[in-house]
């Protein structure tokens, strides 16, 4: 079977955003399983993720955790027009720059990306 390709267009907030949730979910909490229960989901997810990972500078720069935040803001700011610097309870964006570095070297990029 042929399958076209389908491109989907993010702004760069987004993307940093997302792959930072998607990290989250599939390599902090090892919960992918739980929350995706049909495996056949797992091959885009991986190749979404793959494909942020090789294409966002972002998630390897020291100033991480800012960054992030920033874009947030934003991204909350256009759907919300607020800027109230709010998190999910508990959650710490301090603590995960390093390790997304640490685990992105290695084990993050599972897609692979049409763009070069």
């Amino acid at each position: 079977m042929d399958e076209d390709a389908i491109i989907i267009r993010l702004t760069r907030d987004q993307a940093f955003v997302l792959s930072d949730w998607l990290y989250r979910v599939m390599f902090q909490s090892d919960d992918l399983e739980g929350i995706v229960h049909d495996r056949a989901v797992w091959s885009p997810i991986y190749s979404i993720s793959g494909t942020l990972d090789t294409t966002l500078s972002e998630i390897f720069m020291p100033d991480y955790g800012p960054r992030l935040e920033a874009a947030k803001e934003r991204l909350r700011a256009d759907l919300y027009g607020e800027t109230d610097g709010s998190t999910a309870p508990g959650e710490d964006t301090t603590a995960a720059p390093q390790a997304h570095q640490i685990e992105r070297g290695t084990t993050g990029n599972h897609g692979k990306s049409g763009h070069g």
